[in-house]
Parts: structure tokens; sequence; C-alpha cells
């Protein structure tokens, strides 16, 4: 990929994880599923960028803005949807007082939830961990919160926003 920079110079860069992008002029770059992992963003201009899917986990000093603009929890209670084994789906209230998270992509993870409904059996089980289980009126908590939001498959219970991306989800 070509990158210009912000002192003017331009050079191709193989975008791969821990890539030094400093300065670099990324605005209105389709950075769609890129790995950057790890990669240096210090001064980086990403206005305007798309960074769905990217993997941004370990990536350093990333730019307020570009950080806002993939955030998609919001504050405050929440629901959310689940889809478990056998396309069971499950409703979720996902509480304020509960941290959440998402990268840049759809897929939201939770500290904990409270289960709404489950729809297609008395019972939801999880797709990951055949230990962890959702039934109506339950809370459910993560063994393990991963308060790094750029890790999109780390500790949390996962969900999304709308059930139509849950019953999509795999």
């Amino acid at each position: 990929m070509l990158v210009k920079f912000l002192d003017g110079g331009a050079r191709e860069i193989a975008l791969q994880p821990y890539t030094n992008l400093e300065g670099a002029n990324l605005r209105f770059a389709n950075l769609r599923g890129a790995n950057l992992r790890g990669a240096n963003l210090e001064g980086a201009d990403l206005r305007g960028a798309n960074l769905e899917g990217a993997n941004l986990a370990g990536a350093k000093n990333i730019p307020p803005l570009a950080a806002a603009q993939t955030s998609i929890t919001p504050e405050g209670a929440l629901t959310g949807w689940k889809k478990c084994r056998d396309a069971v789906l499950v409703k979720l209230r996902i509480p304020e007082a509960a941290r959440r998270s998402n990268a840049t992509g759809r897929k939201c993870r939770a500290e904990f939830a409270e289960v709404l409904d489950v729809i297609g059996a008395e019972i939801g089980v999880s797709h990951y961990n055949s230990d962890v289980t959702y039934a109506a009126g339950a809370t459910v908590r993560a063994d393990v919160w991963c308060a790094d939001r750029w890790q999109e498959c780390a500790g949390g219970i996962h969900f999304f926003l709308t059930r139509e991306e849950a019953e999509d989800y795999p």
C-alpha cells in the first residue's frame, strides 16, 4: 500500500503487525480487515479511514478520534443479543455498571449480563465453553474480563447489538 506521510514523503508499506505508521496520512484509507496489531500510529491521520474489522490489538498511540469512531457500545444499560449452540438466541441486558467494549467490528463484549429471554430452548449453551449457560432471569459473569478493547475475542460475554447480527453469526 502506498502511504503518504505528513512530512510530504511517500513510501510503499506492507501492512503487517508492528508496522511503524508514525505520521502516516491514512485519511480516507480503506483499512477494512487490515492487520495493524502492535502498529505505532503516533501522529497518523486516520480521519475518514475505514477501520471496520481492522486488528488494532496492541497498537500504540491510536488517535482519539479513530478510537471514538470505532466504538459502538453506548453508556448506560443496553440490550444485546447472543447466539448459542443449536441456533438458540439469548436476549441480554447489559447493565450500566458492566464494563463493555468492542474492537473495530460489530461483535461486543461485556463483563456481565442479565439474561432476559432464551429463544429456541430453555437454556442457551455457549459455543465457546459448554460450562457457560444462559437461563432467563440469571446473571452471567465472564470468568475473565479483558480491559483491552482492541482484543475482539478476549474475556467477556460476547454479544451483538441487534438480533439480526446474532442470528447471522456462524
